[in-house]
């Protein structure tokens, strides 16, 4: 049985203490408990590595309702580590 895991909604998630198959469901969850909260940028930490879990992270980005746009985080802010997610506002949600 797989345990409930609460994550502080501060608009970084770190997924370096998941499955990469878990990526997509914890993404689409974190986005939409973000909007609650009106964060509205979000920082998604997927590491380096060897590029797996940032493809898994960008496919599910690039499918999500709530996602105006991402890119590869700067230099600063984790690089090719990280990925800077901008989501929609309420008037392009309901469009």
């Amino acid at each position: 049985m797989d345990e409930f895991v609460e994550i502080p909604i501060t608009g970084e998630l770190d997924l370096h203490t998941f499955r990469p198959s878990e990526a997509g469901d914890l993404i689409d969850d974190y986005l939409e408990a973000c909007l609650e909260k009106d964060i509205t940028v979000v920082r998604i930490i997927h590491g380096k590595g060897t590029g797996k879990l940032r493809q898994r992270v960008h496919a599910a980005l690039k499918r999500h309702r709530l996602v105006a746009r991402f890119e590869l985080a700067s230099p600063d802010a984790g690089g090719w580590g990280a990925t800077r997610v901008w989501l929609k506002s309420p008037d392009a949600r309901e469009a």
